[in-house]
Order: structure tokens, then sequence, then C-alpha cells
């Protein structure tokens, strides 16, 4: 670039008032007036190296965390400060070129254009190498959160404020599974984490954090109560699919059939894991005993867990109560869905063989047949405790 030293002055000067009008540092400006200056004065573009350097003046202001809208505002205003500074526009009022004058201004505000497109461009750079970080850093919280691994508790504990947890009180853990796998960024993704953290979200404004693992979405969120756990559930379902026919009056997230495992609530980050681990469960409960959910509740299938925590004494019990089932005519399985209408329906014969669409005689029939088949009576409440342990525990261990 040429110029005096008082040109250089002029520059400076122009480019202070436009940062103080602005509010932001003289720095981050200083090299764009003498830019303006030399593109008018030669009638050329900016140069590359110019652009370079406002697109890392971008990247600067970002990372300090300089408002964009201030820092186009401290461009655009050194650029009309400077116009009645360019000698084109100075020599005008002295009988200058007016064709000087339009190139000048023509010149100066493709510079300008230029200047601010890579400003803005060093910006969005820098937030999304920032976003970048963050993403990273947040999943790696996300894995140590829910699988654990060598952290202390206080660190934990740190780490998850900055993420806006605050791991001291109990936490839950809904996992959230879908025909459409849940990725971080989709629609579907930002669209339940609205649900969740808009407003009043969660009773209280309870804490929650909304990411996604091995394409399922997975959501931590303060359960200080019963209340809250039911509030996060609900917000969940209200974004998700309604069943055919179902008419549901918000948008929804467009990931086809779903099913929900919440996890009951503990404390620490321990807890968090434990809770993620049993919504897990409950996911694989409600899929192998085909109850209906969709929403498979940790609180709710406590029975079940005891029933498979021993596996070889349940296959043990399977085998001595359902195995002489087999000898029947027609097979086990017919009395076993017997079995199961029956208990369904409280041990009522008349409400279980409308189930099963037999008569009330057919149905005592097979009741007879058990009865004589296993030495169990169904409708002695002890043996139906056992006869009803060995049947839902032959369905969670796949073993009919």
């Amino acid at each position: 670039m040429t110029g005096g030293p008082a040109d250089g002055e002029r520059w400076q000067a122009v480019a202070e008032r436009a940062a103080r009008r602005a509010g932001v540092d003289p720095a981050l400006l200083a090299d764009l007036v003498p830019a303006l200056a030399e593109a008018a004065r030669t009638g050329t573009r900016l140069h590359r190296r110019d652009l370079r350097r406002f697109a890392d003046l971008g990247r600067e202001s970002a990372v300090r965390g300089v408002s964009p809208r201030a820092l186009l505002d401290a461009y655009l205003s050194a650029a009309w400060q400077l116009w009645p500074e360019l000698a084109e526009v100075r020599a005008a009022g002295s009988g200058g070129s007016a064709a000087d004058v339009v190139r000048a201004g023509e010149v100066v505000l493709r510079g300008v254009c230029d200047a601010t497109a890579a400003l803005t461009d060093g910006v969005a750079q820098a937030r999304r190498d920032v976003l970048r970080i963050r993403t990273t850093e947040r999943r790696e919280f996300v894995d140590d959160l829910l699988l654990g691994g060598a952290h202390s508790e206080s660190g934990m504990l740190a780490r998850g404020a900055e993420f806006g947890l605050d791991l001291a009180g109990p936490h839950g853990v809904a996992v959230v599974v879908a025909e459409q796998p849940f990725v971080d960024g989709s629609a579907a993704t930002a669209l339940l984490e609205r649900a969740l953290l808009e407003g009043a979200a969660l009773e209280g404004g309870a804490d929650a954090l909304v990411a996604t693992k091995q394409d399922a979405l997975v959501v931590v969120f303060a359960a200080p109560d019963r209340g809250a756990v039911d509030e996060v559930v609900r917000r969940l379902t209200a974004s998700l699919p309604a069943d055919p026919g179902t008419v549901r009056l918000q948008r929804t997230a467009p990931v086809g059939r779903w099913r929900i495992g919440v996890g009951r609530p503990h404390g620490g980050s321990p807890g968090v894991r434990l809770s993620y681990e049993e919504a897990l469960q409950s996911l694989e409960l409600g899929a192998r005993t085909g109850a209906p959910g969709p929403v498979f509740d940790a609180a709710d299938l406590l029975v079940q867990r005891v029933l498979i925590r021993d596996e070889q004494a349940m296959r043990e019990l399977v085998d001595a109560l359902l195995t002489p089932l087999e000898a029947a005519r027609g097979g086990a399985e017919p009395l076993i869905a017997t079995l199961d209408a029956y208990f369904a329906a409280g041990g009522n014969a008349s409400a279980a063989a409308r189930a099963l669409h037999l008569s009330v005689r057919a149905l005592t029939y097979r009741l007879d047949r058990i009865r004589a088949l296993t030495g169990r009576d169904p409708a002695d409440p002890a043996d139906r405790f056992a006869l009803q342990a060995a049947v839902t525990g032959s369905r969670l261990l796949g073993l009919r």
C-alpha cells in the first residue's frame, strides 16, 4: 500500500472512531481502512492477502466473544467515515472528476462487501470449530457418564455443571429407539431436545442433557420426584409420532415406530450409569415379554428383573412346570397361552375365555389338563404364583 504518514494517521483516526462507535477493539478493523483507501486509489479489488487477514480477524473476534453485529457495524461505519477522507472525494469539491468519485464509490462498496464476506466467513468458521470441539467434549462426557471410566466423582460433577447438569441430585435416564436412527444435529433430535428444554420444559426448571448414542436418543434428566419422570415421558411421547388414527396437534419427530425405556432415578454419576442400564434393560424386557408399550419403565418391571436374575434357577423352574405341557395334544403353546390369558384376567375364567375366543367349557378343560400334567392348580394361589413365574420367565429368557 502507498500513502504518506499523514494518510496513515487519518486512516488510523477513522478506524478508531468507527471502533468506538461500535464498541469493539480498533485492532479488529485497523487493516480495513488503508485497504479500502488503496483500492479506491488504484481502482482494484481488495487483495487476497487482505481478505485472508479479514477472515483471520473474524475468527479472532469470535474467539474473543465479540458480537458479530457490533463487528459488522464497525466495518460499515469505517467505510462511510472513510468516504469523505478519500482524495478522489475531496478533489471533487475543487473541480475534480465526477467519474473518479463514482469509480471510487464502486470500488469502496465492493471492497466493503468483500471484506465483510471474508469477516463473516471467519466468524462462521470459528463457530464451527468451537461447535466441533464442544460436540466432541459433549460426546466424551456422555460416554464417560453412561459407561463409566477412570474419573473421580468430583471431576464428573464439575464436567456435568459445564453441560447444565447438577449431578449431586438424583437423575434418571430415558432411551428412545425408533425405526429411523437418531443422529447429532438431525431435525428429529433437535425437535425432541427443544420439547424438553424450551421454557418450563421440566417441572421446577430441572436440568436435562440430550445426546445420541448408537442410533438411540438418550435423555439424562433431573428426577427429584416421580412427577419429573412422568413429565419427561409425557413431553417425549407428545413429540413422537402417534399411532395411526390418532391426531397430534403439534409437530412430531419423523422417526417411525418408537419405544422408550426409562430407568429409575439414582444419585450421582454412578446413579446415571445405573439408570441408563435399567433403561436399556427395560427396552429388552419389553421386547421379550411382548408387552404393548411403547413406554417401558424400570419401576414397573422389578418383578421381571428379579425373575431373570438367577437364570439357571429360572430355567429349572420352566423345565419343571412347563415341559410336562408338551405331552398335551397340540403341544405346550396352547396351554401356555391359556395360562397367560387366565393370569391377565385375574383368574376370571369367563374373561380369559373371551380373550382367547373360547367357550368357558373349553377353557376349563384346558385348565384341567394343566393341573393334570403339572400337578399344579392355576386356581390355587401358591401354585398360580409358581406357574405365572414360570410362564413369565420363559418369555423373558426366550425359552417359549
